[in-house]
């Protein structure tokens, strides 16, 4: 298993993007992954590449649908040229809302139109890489114009993976059938993962004739620990808000109904759209608090992350951020105890 490095969703990784990468690489996490929620997720990667030498760099995750593939395409490719092939494209759905109320974009279908944008990528990349035409005609994505003027031409490593990210069975099915990797989404559990996507995983590499290793699942994980008891409760209760922020969402309620408590999904669905956001963290258990996250002692944290996830995860990044300079100690004997 691997530990690998997440960029706080909240933050804007362009000023601290150097810094955090040269970090990440000398404590010795495998991955660096930025998001796309308030910052371009694509731009901080150019930073660390230029600033890094080994570790994998990625998205998690560039939303799909409002790029054409070709504009997608060509980011891909160059931070691919750039990092010597280290550079992982990490794309997602995002949910109805954001893609046609935020982004102006097309929804529909949302599995098969992401299968025809995977389809175009590869399409557009084998064009450049070889120098035959391009004739892809998918059913939402048509891509049949190459000039050479701007055909950006081969690369080193052109064979640029592809994680997407997902809770339910589609998505993880559609992973396992062709892409590299899947992004489980932060709400996860060990029973989630056992019961649901592993098995889809593998359904739709099976679907596709392939290995259900050759595509690797990473997520996200919610942990508590620290030396003293405030910083334990301060991050209990950062938890719960996060697991009501989550579970409010009812493209997200399969995890809950996984457990029973899809109930509480539906109260918490109901609270949200009143926007009393702050009665959420209440319906939170301690129960699910235990199932969603790991708490352990910092020096005992490494082994039970092994414990919670070895043979679910092939990669796994905090739901904490880091900090270069702080706790380097305690992160660098983590990295060195996940990956024994």
């Amino acid at each position: 298993m691997l530990l690998d490095v997440a960029v706080p969703v909240d933050a804007n990784p362009l000023p601290t993007a150097v810094e955090l990468a040269r970090a990440a690489e000398s404590i010795g996490f495998a991955a660096l992954w930025t998001p796309e929620t308030g910052h371009n997720g694509f731009l901080p990667l150019v930073l660390a590449a230029e600033h890094t030498s080994r570790m994998t760099l990625g998205t998690a995750v560039a939303i799909a649908f409002p790029r054409s593939p070709m504009i997608t395409a060509q980011l891909a490719w160059d931070l691919a040229a750039y990092s010597q092939g280290r550079f992982v494209l990490g794309l997602g759905t995002q949910v109805r809302a954001h893609i046609e109320r935020r982004f102006s974009a097309n929804f529909d279908q949302p599995v098969a139109r992401l299968r025809d944008y995977i389809l175009a990528l590869r399409a557009i990349w084998t064009c450049w890489q070889t120098g035959g035409p391009l004739r892809y005609r998918g059913e939402f994505y048509q891509h049949t114009l190459m000039s050479p003027f701007f055909n950006p031409g081969p690369i080193e490593h052109p064979m640029i993976p592809i994680y997407i990210a997902g809770v339910n069975s589609g998505l993880a099915q559609l992973a396992g059938e062709l892409c590299d990797g899947f992004h489980a989404h932060p709400l996860n559990s060990a029973r989630y993962l056992t019961e649901v996507l592993r098995p889809q995983v593998a359904a739709g590499a099976a679907k596709a004739g392939r290995d259900p290793s050759a595509c690797m699942l990473a997520g996200s994980s919610f942990v508590i620990t620290g030396a003293e008891p405030k910083q334990r409760e301060q991050l209990r209760h950062f938890v719960r808000q996060q697991l009501a922020f989550y579970g409010s969402t009812p493209s997200y309620r399969p995890v809950l109904e996984c457990h029973g408590w899809g109930g509480v999904g539906e109260q918490l669905s109901q609270l949200a759209s009143q926007q009393r956001w702050t009665e959420m963290p209440a319906l939170i258990t301690d129960e699910m608090v235990a199932t969603f996250a790991v708490e352990a002692d910092p020096a005992d944290l490494g082994a039970a992350l092994r414990a919670r996830y070895e043979g679910l995860l092939d990669r796994v990044a905090l739901y904490i951020p880091f900090v270069p300079g702080q706790m380097d100690d305690f992160w660098r004997q983590l990295v060195q105890t996940v990956h024994r």
